[in-house]
Protein backbone atom coordinates (compact mmCIF):
# COMPACT_ATOMS: atom_id res chain seq x y z
CA UNK A 1 0.00 0.00 0.00
CA UNK A 2 1.18 3.53 -0.85
CA UNK A 3 0.72 6.35 1.50
CA UNK A 4 1.55 9.75 0.63
CA UNK A 5 2.10 12.58 3.77
CA UNK A 6 2.27 15.76 3.70
CA UNK A 7 5.18 16.93 5.57
CA UNK A 8 7.12 20.43 6.44
CA UNK A 9 10.20 20.08 4.20
CA UNK A 10 12.43 21.03 7.19
CA UNK A 11 10.97 18.38 9.36
CA UNK A 12 12.00 15.90 6.23
CA UNK A 13 15.07 16.88 5.75
CA UNK A 14 15.56 16.72 9.37
CA UNK A 15 14.52 13.43 9.46
CA UNK A 16 16.08 12.06 6.75
CA UNK A 17 19.75 13.38 8.16
CA UNK A 18 18.44 11.50 11.27
CA UNK A 19 17.58 8.40 10.00
CA UNK A 20 20.23 7.82 7.22
CA UNK A 21 22.32 8.01 10.78
CA UNK A 22 20.94 4.70 11.96
CA UNK A 23 21.71 3.19 7.81
CA UNK A 24 17.90 3.77 7.23
CA UNK A 25 15.67 5.59 4.56
CA UNK A 26 13.25 7.94 5.27
CA UNK A 27 10.56 5.87 4.47
CA UNK A 28 11.87 2.83 5.56
CA UNK A 29 12.02 4.07 9.22
CA UNK A 30 8.32 4.91 8.52
CA UNK A 31 7.53 1.58 7.47
CA UNK A 32 9.08 0.44 10.65
CA UNK A 33 7.50 2.68 12.92
CA UNK A 34 3.65 1.92 11.46
CA UNK A 35 4.83 -1.77 11.89
CA UNK A 36 5.63 -1.20 15.65
CA UNK A 37 2.60 0.85 16.36
CA UNK A 38 0.58 -1.73 14.87
CA UNK A 39 2.12 -4.47 16.45
CA UNK A 40 2.00 -2.39 20.16
CA UNK A 41 -1.61 -1.96 19.26
CA UNK A 42 -1.98 -6.18 18.61
CA UNK A 43 0.09 -6.89 21.96
CA UNK A 44 -2.17 -4.21 23.85
CA UNK A 45 -5.34 -6.01 22.93
CA UNK A 46 -4.20 -9.56 23.46
CA UNK A 47 -3.32 -7.94 27.10
CA UNK A 48 -6.47 -7.29 27.45
CA UNK A 49 -7.94 -10.13 25.99
CA UNK A 50 -6.09 -12.44 28.84
CA UNK A 51 -6.83 -9.95 31.76
CA UNK A 52 -10.81 -10.10 31.36
CA UNK A 53 -10.18 -13.89 30.86
CA UNK A 54 -8.68 -14.38 33.79
CA UNK A 55 -10.67 -12.23 35.80
CA UNK A 56 -13.57 -14.20 34.51
CA UNK A 57 -11.94 -17.43 35.51
CA UNK A 58 -12.82 -19.03 39.13
CA UNK A 59 -10.27 -19.74 40.98
CA UNK A 60 -9.13 -23.52 41.41
CA UNK A 61 -6.94 -23.44 44.84
CA UNK A 62 -10.60 -24.40 46.59
CA UNK A 63 -9.55 -22.68 49.52
CA UNK A 64 -5.93 -24.13 50.02
CA UNK A 65 -3.93 -21.21 51.10
CA UNK A 66 -0.01 -21.01 51.41
CA UNK A 67 1.90 -22.15 54.14
CA UNK A 68 5.09 -20.91 54.97
CA UNK A 69 6.04 -24.24 56.72
CA UNK A 70 4.77 -26.38 54.28
CA UNK A 71 7.06 -24.35 51.45
CA UNK A 72 10.38 -24.84 53.76
CA UNK A 73 10.32 -28.41 54.21
CA UNK A 74 12.95 -30.45 53.00
CA UNK A 75 12.79 -33.33 51.51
Amino acid sequence: MNITLSIDERVADQARKAVQAMGKSLNQAVRDYLEQLAGAQQVEAEIAAFEASARQTPGRLAGWRFDRDEANLRA
